[in-house]
């Protein structure tokens, strides 16, 4: 694969993997606008170190918060670890069992078909998108009906507090249906969920990047996983697939990916100081049109 493509996948994964405009989404479209095939090895192999390269921009990026809240003591870290646990375990449930429902519902009588190839459809992520968007957006606005009422002062972050059990089992259930779904941004819907259930936007934050570092190596996995298969598949076929090829680029592509999360880490962390948070909302709104118009539009993709 050309590195120029490579670099430009890994700075839209990198970007919109931290922000709350789904990764995912903007990958598809990205990866069709350059005539790429989504469900290649080569391709996998890239996107498992794309994510990993934004799953260590989050811990570069948190790590001192993380230290200051999550570590503080032991209480405090049990407090954490407790809550994280539930979440995560929320997220497998939901997330999986939705998984298996629709790939019973969608691919019944085809053992082996999976919900990865639904996911290049831009009619499904279309929606998705526009989901996600209100879900930002309202939580926006009424973040920003509460500042210009001056009522959010109960809101004042404390550095050696988390969410409470409600709002972390919350943003693990809303985490587990973005899971299935391309589009549904996972960082944008936990945020808003949080922000939704009172916890201050400071927390969820926090809160909802911690799930993605523990949820993170779980999906890499899984991706390899699938990697592996395809591998396999395709050598049964009498195609050879040489990845060894592809692991020096995949490598670049995870450092430019670690280096577009940080700069969107950032980004997004001024967003939510300066209540800007109701924008990505709207963004989210303007490429779900965009998504549509691409596949009803002239160019069906």
């Amino acid at each position: 694969m050309p590195i120029l493509k490579v670099i430009l996948l890994a700075i839209v994964q990198g970007l919109a993997e931290l922000l709350p405009v789904s990764s995912s989404a903007h990958v598809v479209v990205a990866e069709k606008l350059m005539h790429l095939d989504p469900s290649s090895p080569e391709m996998t192999l890239l996107l498992v170190m794309l994510h990993t390269g934004t799953m260590f921009a989050v811990i570069v990026y948190f790590w001192k918060t993380w230290m200051k809240t999550y570590f503080a003591s032991t209480e405090v870290f049990m407090r954490f670890a407790i809550r994280a646990a539930w979440a995560t375990v929320l997220t497998v449930i939901i997330g999986f069992g939705l998984k298996t429902a629709i790939e019973h519902a969608m691919f019944k009588g085809q053992p082996k078909a999976e919900i990865e190839q639904l996911f290049g459809r831009l009619d499904l992520i279309a929606p998705a998108l526009a989901a996600a968007g209100l879900m930002i957006l309202i939580a926006g606005l009424m973040e920003r009906r509460q500042l210009q009422m001056a009522s959010n002062a109960s809101k004042v972050d404390s550095p050696h507090t988390s969410v409470t059990m409600g709002q972390a089992g919350w943003m693990g259930f809303v985490q587990g249906l973005a899971l299935p779904f391309r589009g549904f941004s996972r960082s944008g819907t936990t945020i808003s969920t949080g922000m939704l259930t009172g916890a201050s936007k400071e927390r969820a934050e926090r809160f909802s990047f911690a799930l993605a570092v523990i949820l993170t190596p779980g999906v890499v996995a899984q991706e390899g996983l699938r990697m592996m298969k395809e591998v396999h598949a395709q050598a049964a076929l009498g195609n050879h697939v040489d990845l060894k090829g592809s692991v020096t680029t995949s490598l670049l592509g995870a450092f430019f990916a670690f280096l577009a999360g940080l700069v969107a880490l950032k980004w997004l962390s001024s967003w939510l100081e300066s209540g800007k948070w109701y924008l990505f909302g709207i963004y989210c709104l303007v490429a779900s049109a965009f998504v549509a118009f691409l596949h009803f539009g002239p160019m069906h993709l």
